[in-house]
């Protein structure tokens, strides 16, 4: 998914977080069009970029195509980075310039490496009445971010989580007994998790991981903490276990995201990321110069494309996560 926002700010992930229990609030950002499909944004924001080598959260829907006009997001450029697409409920197309043609599904992962560059589209098929999901991005250590293009395809069985209360699908790294076949550059944690009503329930975590709770859907109090739809608690490193609480009586389903605090210091503006002020310009240059590092996406023409925003008129300036 594209960073459409027209005056993007630049963003310095580094320093280490700190240990409290926050929730994070989302703002909402248009998706383009003249019936703009709004997500909820809550990575990055001020207060916190990263969770791990997260860097980046939308969440969408439950959105009427018919009066949204849904998802059509023209190929668009990427670095140093990996998408994470996954859906509730819709599809979407994607194709991107390396060649891949694949279709999103609920409960299915697709993970796209860009790497040295890449460029892509996104689009809800027409047999989509409702678009509902998440879009992620991975931000890529300096030993991986310069590689070749990539893409992975996993869809996660649903499993019961240990004790009872609910189920998880884990698309990245290990949690509550259940794991992911796909690879990761740093260690990650990504899962569904769906609690039953009144359930409260204790899962396992590493605690070396930092974690964030995004909720889709119901009611979760996520370790102490009452969460509104869109929400993202975040909990510090150095826990042993999670709590979770669905106090409603209906199911709730969450997205669970976790992984090591990212130790290495990014600058992250549109859909770029990369080190310093002067690689971001040269990543957006070669966009505008429809440079063969970012190829071309097959269906689309040389026109059908959006183009980068413009740079601020001053140097990109460090924006210094909480620590």
């Amino acid at each position: 998914m594209s960073n459409l926002e027209t005056t993007p700010p630049e963003v310095d992930c580094s320093g280490t977080p700190d240990d409290g229990v926050e929730v994070i609030a989302p703002r909402e950002v248009p998706l383009g069009g003249p019936r703009a499909m709004l997500v909820k944004r809550t990575l990055p924001t001020r207060e916190r970029s990263m969770i791990g080598a997260w860097c980046f959260v939308d969440h969408y829907g439950p959105d009427d195509v018919a009066e949204s006009g849904g998802m059509r997001v023209l190929p668009h450029p990427h670095t140093g980075l990996q998408t994470v697409s996954w859906l509730f409920e819709g599809e979407i197309e994607h194709t991107d310039s390396a060649g891949v043609h694949a279709m999103v599904h609920p409960g299915e992962l697709n993970l796209m490496s860009a790497g040295h560059g890449i460029s892509h589209s996104e689009v809800s098929t027409p047999e989509t009445t409702m678009l509902h999901g998440v879009q992620l991005w991975v931000a890529l250590p300096d030993s991986d971010r310069d590689g070749r293009n990539g893409f992975a395809f996993h869809a996660p069985e649903a499993a019961p989580l240990p004790g009872g209360g609910g189920t998880v699908r884990v698309f990245l790294g290990e949690v509550a007994g259940s794991s992911s076949p796909v690879a990761t550059a740093t260690p990650l944690l990504g899962a569904e998790l769906v609690l039953d009503p009144g359930a409260t329930v204790e899962i396992p975590v590493d605690p070396g991981f930092e974690h964030g709770l995004l909720l889709d859907t119901g009611a979760v109090v996520f370790e102490g903490a009452a969460l509104d739809r869109s929400d993202l608690g975040y909990a510090g490193p150095g826990r042993q276990s999670l709590t979770l609480h669905n106090p409603a009586e209906a199911p709730a389903r969450a997205i669970l995201l976790g992984g090591e605090p990212f130790g290495e210091d990014l600058v992250m503006w549109w859909n770029f990321v990369g080190r310093t002020h002067e690689e971001i310009e040269e990543y957006r240059e070669q966009w505008e110069a429809q440079s063969a590092r970012f190829g071309t996406v097959a269906g689309w023409t040389a026109d059908e494309r959006i183009p980068a925003p413009a740079l601020p008129n001053s140097r990109l300036k460090p924006r210094k996560r909480r620590r």
